[in-house]
């Protein structure tokens, strides 16, 4: 076994202990934090993000462990390493993400929260995918609950469609996002549990779970599974940045070249799970081994002579003595190119054509 991770890849090692702090798994000197301490004086949990360690540092963790059934799971991850489908090396881009140890990190251990355990190697290898999003309302209690949930198959047929009673008091119904309303759910049985367990019935053989910052659907609807693709993760921006988060919307119109939805619009939670399927298509569809750069550029709100404006970053330059910011903001008559100095003013050139 200990042979088997020196001669890993360093990408599948780091993939590895990311799954194994994911499912808490500790060795003989604790979880990965606890024997980074540990093993690295200098360092030691301060430099926690696996794919910044070593292979040899990697390897030496995860020779740690001795219990039976956490060395069978761990000898699982590496034989499936190297027969992968492409849905399942965009499980492991969204895994590797610097920002999945984050974003990802559930209380599933609290009450209500439902564990989708996959240790056999079928259901590993399983090549069904699901999108999902759902639309959410602001509790009394400052929580967010789920009330309505999508789901759609590879082909875009909806497996799921269903309105959800919160089991707490409403503060607000968001209505002009979500388009739902109190009159809305006052006929609705379907609760969280009711969910749940039709969610375990689509992913409880290993299928693929995809959407768009998809931990915020997860979180709600208190379900921690492994095999995930967030589509804010697996298209890179032009300009090299890794911790940018594109809107579905914008991230559409760069790769689909369409809009989910107009400026102002209300959500539609089929609309956004169709829209995330269709990304992790285009993308498999391009080759997960390939770069698939994007202009990620999310459009500014800016009130120029009391009228808000819609705008698109075009350059930002700073030196040791100013900020200058410029927007290009657009209309049907005109390009207004807005300069934005810190405390000073704002300068504004308007290009009529």
């Amino acid at each position: 076994m200990d042979e088997k991770f020196e001669t890993a890849d360093k990408k599948v090692l780091v993939d590895i202990v990311k799954l194994a702090q994911k499912r808490g798994l500790k060795g003989e000197f604790g979880d990965w934090k606890e024997f980074l301490n540990s093993h690295d004086k200098k360092f030691g949990a301060g430099l926690s993000d696996p794919s910044k360690r070593s292979h040899e540092v990697l390897a030496a963790f995860l020779k740690t462990f001795s219990k039976e059934d956490d060395l069978k799971y761990l000898l699982e991850q590496l034989k499936d390493s190297s027969h992968v489908s492409p849905y399942q090396s965009l499980v492991q881009i969204t895994l590797r993400h610097p920002l999945y140890p984050l974003d990802y990190s559930f209380p599933s251990v609290d009450e209500g929260w439902i564990i989708l355990n996959l240790k056999k190697k079928k259901v590993m290898k399983s090549t069904q995918i699901f999108a999902v999003d759902c639309e959410m309302v602001l509790c009394e209690d400052g929580t967010e609950a789920v009330v309505k949930v999508c789901v759609v198959d590879h082909n875009l047929e909806v497996k799921l469609n269903e309105l959800v009673k919160p089991g707490k008091a409403i503060a607000d119904y968001r209505t002009e996002i979500t388009g739902i309303s109190s009159q809305d759910l006052e006929a609705v049985t379907c609760s969280l549990p009711d969910i749940q367990k039709s969610m375990k019935k689509l992913l409880e053989n290993g299928a693929i779970l995809v959407g768009h910052s998809l931990h915020n659907d997860l979180r709600v609807l208190k379900i921690d599974h492994v095999r995930v693709v967030d589509t804010a993760y697996i298209f890179q921006s032009s300009d090299g940045s890794i911790h940018k988060r594109p809107s579905l919307n914008n991230l559409c119109k760069t790769v689909l070249g369409y809009e989910v939805r107009k400026d102002g619009a209300l959500h539609n939670c089929l609309d956004d799970a169709r829209a995330a399927m269709e990304l992790l298509l285009a993308r498999v569809k391009n080759g997960v081994d390939k770069d698939f750069p994007v202009q990620l550029q999310e459009p500014i709100s800016l009130h120029i002579g009391g009228v808000r404006r819609t705008a698109t970053m075009v350059t930002v330059r700073r030196d040791t003595r100013r900020t200058v910011t410029t927007f290009a903001c657009f209309n049907v008559r005109s390009i207004r190119v807005v300069t934005i100095r810190p405390i000073s003013r704002q300068i504004v050139t308007i290009f009529h054509l």
